[in-house]
């Protein structure tokens, strides 16, 4: 029989993204675990950054699931935190404007020419050492 509980995480420190903490807008979202693979230690985690999106609109419909893809048609924002999804689909908060400073990114999130352009005009991603 497998073991059910909760995983508490104490003194948990959030990757900050934001080249800007003043000009910036999120909300929340349903964050699914398709095609997320685990880590060495059984856990599912998307980093902070990471474009996210989905078939519906998740500021029209606060029930759509949201998942991680570079596909321009569905791209609606990045990660404002990491979500670790290994119990499946859990809430995260998606950046839908603001500035992203791309130097404080996990090293296995890139943002490609492709995805900036989709999220022209709502997140601008610098790269600057402060």
């Amino acid at each position: 029989m497998a073991k059910m509980g909760t995983v508490v995480t104490k003194g948990e420190n959030r990757k900050q993204i934001l080249a800007n903490t003043v000009l910036f807008q999120a909300f929340g979202a349903q964050i699914n675990d398709t095609d997320i693979t685990a880590d060495s230690n059984g856990r599912k985690i998307i980093p902070a950054g990471t474009p996210v999106g989905g078939a519906d609109d998740f500021l029209d419909n606060e029930m759509a699931e949201l998942q991680m893809t570079t596909n321009i048609e569905e791209i609606q924002g990045v990660l404002l935190y990491e979500v670790d999804v290994t119990a499946g689909t859990q809430n995260g908060t998606v950046l839908v404007f603001g500035f992203v400073n791309e130097k404080r990114l996990a090293s296995s999130v890139e943002i490609d020419d492709n995805v900036k352009a989709a999220l022209d005009g709502k997140i601008t991603f610098v790269k600057r050492n402060a």
